[in-house]
This record gives C-alpha cells, structure tokens and sequence, in this order.
C-alpha cells in the first residue's frame, strides 16, 4: 500500500471517527432533553455528579418503568452493564406504600416522613438490602452505589435488553427453579437477616437458567414486627406460581420450619 493510500485510509477512518463522536452527542444530548422532561433539577444534578464521579459513563433509554421508579439502561466507566434505578419523588401514593415497611425497620427508626427525605432513605434501603442479599450469596442485581434517590447496580440481560420476568420466562427444570428460589429466601433470612416482604413472579428474573431476586427494596430485618408474616407470604406466592408449573411443592409450615427453625 502507497503513502498515498495510507493517508486517505487515515482520513477516512479520523472522519468515520469525528461522524460517530457527533452522533454520540447528538444522542446524548437527546437522553438528557428526555431525562429533564420526567426528573426535577435535583434528580439531574445527582445524575450528573454520578457521571462525573465516574460511576455512570453513559445513560440510554428507560427498560422499565413504573409509578415510583424507572429503570435506565447504562454503562460504566469500563463498559459495563448498568441498571440504573431512578426513585420518583413526587408519587404521594408510593410515600404512603413505603411506610409499613420502613417505620418497623430499626435500622430507618429515625427517618423523616417528608415526601424527599422518605424517598432517599427508601433508596438507601434498597442498596443496602442488596448488599447484604449479594454478600449472604443470594442472586441478586449486584449494588454499585447510592445517592439520593439514584440506585446503581448490575443491569441483569444483555445490551440494554433485560432478562425475562419469571412469569415470562419459559423454564426447561421448574422444580429446580423452586428448589433455588426456596435457598434463596433461607439464605436471605439466615444470611442477611432480611424477608423479602413481596416475593413473586413479577419480581424474580431468570437469566442463564438461574433465578435472580430484584425489587428488594421493600425488603426488611427480621425485627420487624411483620417480618414473620412476610415470610410466610412471600413462600405461600411461590407455592402458588410453582404448584400452577406442576411442581410438588413443599407446605408452607413445612418450609417456615426449615428457615426459621433449621428443621428439615
């Protein structure tokens, strides 16, 4: 190849390379145009510290969206996958669903109710009880970090497309799914110290033939003076959805027994 050749092939690629690097602003600029039209100026600033921390290094669009949170698609600063999780903090309904399971948690005993403070201390909460989950060795999202009302952590999927719900999933061993899951709950109540409090179909992923526990948000210590009648709720749920796929579930005292107890 002649010196020629080599020069147009150098400018062709620094062009290909200046059209991309305007098209990623261009996009970025998009996302931020859409993030301010849903978050006040506060939610952004903290979003915008996030990335100049270094925490966040791009952000897309929403995966998943509800009435107290949405979910982002992100990458971090060495182009891993994020989810990043964005509390809303105008939702008057999702303040007054909060506090039966905050106010009973002793580690929140001193939270303020006003509608901001309630909905940072919720974020809190949920990365903390992911990082106890994560640590006890349950499978959950792992937690990157917290501010505000800005969660970060593993994005759970691939290239911005999320794992399929367990109510959406099509599962080749059920039993095997349940057998997890009810280690799950046992590890999450001896190792972390936590009941779910909202376990279900709707909030387990399955990814790569495993199941994986989200939204735990809600999660709370076993001080709690509801915890006992969480846990039971939340293994009656997976007996439901599980008894429904043809599995032979184990009875719920049964099980209650064998987590609170260590009776097999």
């Amino acid at each position: 190849m002649g010196v020629e050749d080599r020069v147009k092939k150098r400018l062709e690629r620094k062009e290909r390379t200046y059209e991309t690097e305007q098209l990623m602003k261009e996009k970025r600029s998009e996302e931020y145009e859409v993030l301010e039209e849903v978050f006040d100026k506060s939610t952004l600033m903290t979003i915008y510290d996030l990335m100049n921390k270094g925490v966040i290094d791009e952000i897309y669009g929403v995966v998943k969206a509800g009435k107290e949170s949405r979910i982002y698609y992100g990458r971090g600063p060495k182009g891993e996958e994020l989810a990043i999780k964005i509390y809303l903090t105008v939702s008057a309904e999702f303040r007054r669903g909060m506090l039966p399971y905050i106010l009973g948690d002793p580690r929140f005993k001193n939270v303020k109710r006003s509608g901001r403070h309630l909905i940072y201390a919720w974020a809190q909460k949920e990365f903390k009880n992911l990082k106890l989950a994560y640590d006890a060795g349950v499978r959950v999202p792992k937690p990157i970090h917290v501010q505000n009302n800005v969660l970060v952590m593993e994005f759970i999927g691939e290239d911005g497309i999320s794992a399929p719900i367990l109510k959406e999933a099509e599962i080749d061993r059920p039993k095997a799914v349940y057998r997890k899951l009810i280690e799950a709950v046992e590890k999450l109540y001896k190792g972390a110290k936590l009941v779910h409090g909202d376990l279900s179909e709707y909030n387990i992923m399955i990814w790569g033939g495993e199941p994986v526990i989200f939204d735990i948000s809600q999660a709370v210590s076993l001080e709690h003076p509801n915890a006992t009648q969480y846990l039971i709720r939340d293994l009656e749920n997976l007996n439901r959805y599980f008894r429904r796929l043809g599995v032979d579930v184990t009875p719920v005292d049964k099980l209650f027994r064998r987590i609170t107890c260590g009776e097999i």
